[in-house]
């Protein structure tokens, strides 16, 4: 019990500080300098102001200032970002597997927030990613492990690189760009998987927000989203997903 109270707090602050590079980090702005502050009103938020969800709840959603409304996402990305630090515990413990699997998470949900806010893959949060991915797969080294990364990395490219000229525009450079990092990190297997899981994902709720009438067909929607999703799951239960699918077939 106290392992996983312990990784709830530590996934809260985490949360907390992907919060500010998801604000940041698209706007080219420091993570570090200047201190965390209100948008509004400017106000240096003091240690009562930052604690993770709690002071959320407490402050009612505003400013202690200027009363400016504090967006749900701050408190929804720390539970979540909590929750899934928790589960990776669950599949890995107390291995050097799970802070890969904290790292990946991390990235993951800066990517997916920010595609979803300004419908952009940016290259200052990819380089970092690959840069990771490569240092994994050097500790881990084989030369079949090699070869895997790679060519998953090849495939999910240039799978996506196509999709990207034959659509026109139906999906961005920065989705093939990001399939080629995650093909560094899953393998051609994981990344089959992900990008099936992800064009399914994608096209369930496109086709509902275009039934719902929440979006025109012309409307883009972020795919990156959906290729989180669908990685994340691949990377924690990717042996899981293949056996199902080899055993709905045979």
């Amino acid at each position: 019990m106290a392992d996983y109270l312990c990784i709830s707090i530590f996934g809260l602050i985490m949360g907390s500080f992907l919060n500010v590079c998801i604000d940041r980090l698209p706007l080219g702005q420091s993570i570090i300098v200047p201190p965390s502050h209100c948008f509004v009103c400017g106000t240096r938020l003091g240690v009562f102001d930052l604690v993770p969800v709690f002071s959320y709840i407490f402050l009612r959603g505003r400013c202690r200032v200027c009363g400016a409304a504090i967006s749900m996402r701050y408190p929804l990305l720390e539970l979540l970002t909590s929750s899934l630090f928790c589960l990776c515990f669950v599949i890995y413990g107390w291995t050097v597997e799970l802070t890969s699997a904290w790292v990946f998470t991390a990235f993951l949900l800066m990517i997916a927030f920010i595609d979803y806010d300004y419908k952009l893959i940016f290259d200052k949060l990819l380089i970092p990613f690959a840069a990771v991915a490569l240092v994994v797969t050097l500790l881990q080294f084989s030369i079949s492990n090699w070869q895997d990364k790679l060519l998953g990395a090849l495939f999910s490219g240039v799978l996506l690189f196509l999709i990207v000229l034959v659509t026109r525009g139906g999906m961005g450079m920065g989705d093939a760009k990001f399939a080629t990092v995650l093909g560094l990190w899953l393998g051609i297997t994981g990344m089959a998987e992900t990008l099936l899981l992800s064009f399914v994902l994608g096209g369930i709720v496109g086709a509902f927000l275009l039934v719902t009438g929440k979006k025109k067909p012309k409307d883009p929607i972020p795919f990156g989203p959906f290729i989180c999703l669908a990685a994340l799951t691949s990377y924690l239960y990717g042996q899981e997903l293949l056996q199902w699918y080899i055993n709905c077939i045979l």
